[in-house]
């Protein structure tokens, strides 16, 4: 399994605008994934966190989980769908956060051995420093061999 350092390279070379954001992997274990977002390179005209920030804080986590519980031999993470509901401005820095159970990632890795692509969904919360949910997003991302 790789470190967060590790991840947090990759995802930056893979998406150099989220490494303009300066998002950081700061959680990747089998069950559960983690980014924070920083506030200063991510304001928006408000003073606040920009909205695609925060969406882009969350939506990334799917990935990440094709580096841990979800690595497979070929497996490629794919974004099928991703809403978001903004709840409050975010005035500090924000971390996302997103869980699997071990069932469901049984279930996705025998379907993914079997027909080659495998749905799955995580629901994140972002939160402030405070601990205030400034954000939900429920995505629908999909393992598939490449």
């Amino acid at each position: 399994m790789s470190t967060t350092e590790e991840i947090t390279a990759g995802l930056h070379g893979l998406i150099p605008i989220v490494a303009a954001m300066q998002v950081e992997i700061i959680e990747a274990e089998p069950n559960s994934a983690a980014a924070r977002l920083p506030a200063a390179p991510n304001v928006n005209h408000f003073g606040t966190s920009y909205a695609g920030s925060l969406f882009t804080v969350a939506e990334v986590l799917g990935g990440v989980f094709a580096r841990t519980s979800l690595a497979a031999e070929g497996g490629v993470p794919l974004v099928k769908r991703v809403e978001i509901d903004f709840l409050r401005p975010a005035m500090t820095d924000v971390v996302a956060r997103v869980t699997l159970s071990d069932e469901e990632i049984a279930r996705v890795l025998a379907e993914y051995a079997e027909r080659g692509k495998s749905d799955f969904e995580l629901l994140a919360e972002v939160t402030d420093e405070a601990g205030t949910v400034v954000a939900r997003t429920r995505g629908v991302y999909q393992l598939r061999r490449f």
